[in-house]
C-alpha cells in the first residue's frame, strides 16, 4: 500500500501536480486561447493610444482597445500564433541568458564588441522565432529561404564583422596622432581604397 501511495505522489509531481492541473483547467476554460491574448492586445493598443494621444478622451481609447482586442479573437488565428510564438520566445530568451552568463564569466564586460555580438545573436534568434512561428501558421516565404538560410546567416555575420571593424577604424588607439591598431591600418586602408574607386 505504501508503494502505491509513493507511486501516486510521484506521478502527481512528475505530471505537474497541482500547478499542472490548474494550468490544464485554465487551458480548458480558454484562458490561454482567449483571455490572455485579449488582455495583451487590449493593453498594447490602449498603451499606444494613450502614449500617442490621438484621441483626448480616455473612454474612446478604451472602446477602441476593446474593439481591436475582441475583433482580433474573432478567428483563432491570433490564438494559434500566440501559442506558437511565445514558447519559442521563452527558448530564445533562455539562449540569450546562457550567453550572458558565459560571457560574464569569461569575457570582460566593458568591451563594446560584446554588445554587438549579443545584438547579432538576438537578431538571429528573433528571425528564427518569427519565421518558424509564421511557417507554422501557414505564412511561408517559399523554399528559397529554407534552402539558403545558412548562406544568409553567414553573409549577415560577415557583414556584421566588417561593420564592427569599419566602425572602429575612425578612432585611433592613442587618440589624435597616437598609434593606430593593426586592424585600422590594414582593413581601413583597403576599404578606403575600395570606396574611393
Amino acid at each position: 500500500m505504501l508503494e502505491g501511495l509513493i507511486t501516486v505522489a510521484w506521478a502527481s509531481v512528475y505530471n505537474g501536480g497541482t500547478i499542472g492541473n490548474l494550468l490544464y483547467q485554465w487551458e480548458q476554460m480558454g484562458m490561454f486561447a482567449y483571455v490572455l491574448p485579449f488582455l495583451l492586445i487590449f493593453a498594447v493598443v490602449f498603451g499606444i493610444l494613450n502614449r500617442t494621444k490621438i484621441f483626448d478622451a480616455q473612454g474612446v481609447n478604451v472602446i477602441i482597445s476593446l474593439v481591436v482586442g475582441l475583433m482580433a479573437l474573432q478567428f483563432q488565428m491570433v490564438s494559434v500564433f500566440f501559442a506558437e510564438i511565445f514558447p519559442r520566445l521563452g527558448i530564445g530568451l533562455s539562449i540569450i541568458l546562457v550567453m550572458l552568463i558565459l560571457l560574464g564569466m569569461f569575457m570582460p564586460t566593458n568591451k563594446d564588441w560584446i554588445k554587438y555580438v549579443l545584438l547579432a545573436v538576438a537578431a538571429v534568434i528573433t528571425i528564427v522565432i518569427v519565421s518558424k512561428s509564421f511557417s507554422f501558421v501557414g505564412w511561408t516565404t517559399g523554399t528559397w529561404w529554407s534552402n539558403n538560410w545558412a548562406s544568409i546567416i553567414t553573409i549577415a555575420v560577415v557583414l556584421g564583422i566588417l561593420g564592427v571593424v569599419v566602425g572602429g577604424t575612425g578612432k585611433g588607439a592613442g587618440g589624435v596622432g597616437g598609434p593606430k591598431n593593426d586592424t585600422e591600418t590594414v582593413l581601413g586602408n583597403i576599404l578606403k581604397k575600395a570606396a574611393a574607386q
